[in-house]
This record gives structure tokens, sequence and C-alpha cells, in this order.
């Protein structure tokens, strides 16, 4: 292991905690766990990261109107692949009006499809509420330190999804976006679903519908989404403006 680590230090600090994770796995393995914790120490690195330095950066990425220029050049993104990739229109629309991680997303489009085909839909979609209920397939959605539990997503989606002949891999959907030459920008889509669902949901709400339960006392013991009556509508008026202002017609 190279005992230069200043280069750490010009990482971002999400980048910076990953790659020290990474580092610390591997000299755990090489046995030389004690002459990494002293690199770290004599590099003045820190495991946690800094809440203020995080917010300080985005503030300073999207200044002089940088929030309106990314947001066109997500909206564009999103048309383009639509545009031109016809069989991933409907998992984009499903991944921006859902808010969901990517993996998530995919896994719930391909669940869905499965689903119809065997005629079991009712066993994770109630058409009802127009709930996804993603703790009904524990080992899919409830995992260590991202779970989600439930989302509102509108049957006019779910039934154009249902339709779909064939399931999508990560591997086929990333590669055509490539050839486009296209970067990926699907946390993009996440990150202005969070932003964007504040004109309509509140922040629990948002973090619950995203799957970003905390350990929070409130979330723990007394968040429950079934005694908001109104959070479903809101949430669906939500997804239905998200789809609107990435429409391609």
């Amino acid at each position: 292991m190279n005992n230069d680590l200043s280069t750490l230090k010009t990482f971002t600090p999400n980048k910076r905690r990953k790659a020290m994770e990474a580092l610390s796995a591997l000299s755990k393995f090489l046995g030389i766990y004690d002459d990494f914790k002293r690199l770290i120490k004599a590099h003045g690195l820190k495991w946690q990261v800094d809440t203020d330095d995080v917010i300080i950066a985005r503030l300073l990425k999207y200044n002089n109107n940088g929030n309106e220029n990314k947001n066109n050049g997500l909206f564009e993104w999103i048309k383009t692949v639509k545009r031109q990739i016809p069989e991933l229109k409907t998992f984009v629309d499903f991944i921006t009006a859902s808010g969901l991680r990517f993996d998530e997303a995919l896994n719930a489009f391909n669940l869905i499809v499965e689903l119809t085909r065997s005629g079991r839909l009712s066993e994770y979609y109630n058409i009802e509420q127009q709930t996804l209920e993603h703790f009904r397939f524990r080992t899919v959605f409830i995992r260590r330190t991202k779970k989600v539990y439930m989302g509102f997503v509108p049957c006019a989606l779910i039934e154009t999804i249902g339709s779909k002949s064939s399931t999508l891999t990560k591997d086929t959907i990333c590669k055509r976006i490539q050839r486009l030459k296209l970067p990926l920008c699907f946390s993009d889509i996440r990150e202005f679903y969070a932003s964007f669902s504040t004109k309509h949901l509140r922040q629990p709400e948002i973090d619950f519908l995203q799957g970003r339960v905390s350990a929070s006392v409130f979330m723990r013991n007394y968040f429950n989404p079934t005694w908001i009556s109104d959070l479903k509508d809101r949430a669906l008026k939500n997804a239905s403006e998200l789809l609107k202002l990435t429409a391609t017609d």
C-alpha cells in the first residue's frame, strides 16, 4: 500500500469516505491495518463526513442559477433517453415518478412485469390505494442500510409496466444509454425527485417514500403514513407533475 494518502484530500467528502473504507478493508486483508490507521492520523484524514462541508459544496456547485441549468439538462437527458431508446421510456418514467434508487426501481419494475404475467400483481400492488407494497418482499427491498417500504405510483403507469413482454437488466440499461454517449443520471433523477417533492410532501414523507428511514425517535416510534389521510393524493399529484415535466409529447 502506498504510504502517501494525500490524494484522498482532493476527493469530495463522500468519495473520500468510500475510498477510505475500501483501503481499510484492503489493509485488514493484508494484515497492515495498524499501519493504515497511523497513516490516516498522520494525514489528518477523518472518517466522518463534515455536514457543513457537504452543504457548502452543494451551494457552490449550484450557485449562479446552477439549479435551473442542472434541471434543464436533466430534463433534456430524460427526454433524449425516452426518444432514442423507446424500450426504456417506461422504466425512466417509473424511476422519475417513484424517486427510488436505480437498483430498487429495476427490481420493482421487473417484479411488476413478472407478477402481472402470472396474474399475481395484487401481491405487490394495492390497486385501491395505488400503492406498491415493497415491504411484502423484504429480502429485495429491506436491506441493512437501504430500506424502502412502500410507494405511491399511478395505476396507468403500473399497467404500462405490466404490459411489457420482458424484464430489464442493469447491464442492458447502462450499455444502451452509454452507446448514445450519455452519462448515467439516475442518481440525479432521485435527487431532483427529493427537491421537487417539497412542493407537495413534508421531509419525513419524502424520506419515507425514498427509503431514507432514519433512526430518529420520531421516525422509529411515531411516523405512520396510514394516519396521513391525504398522503396518497399528494404523492400521486407529485408523481403526475414530475411526469408532465419530463414528457416527450
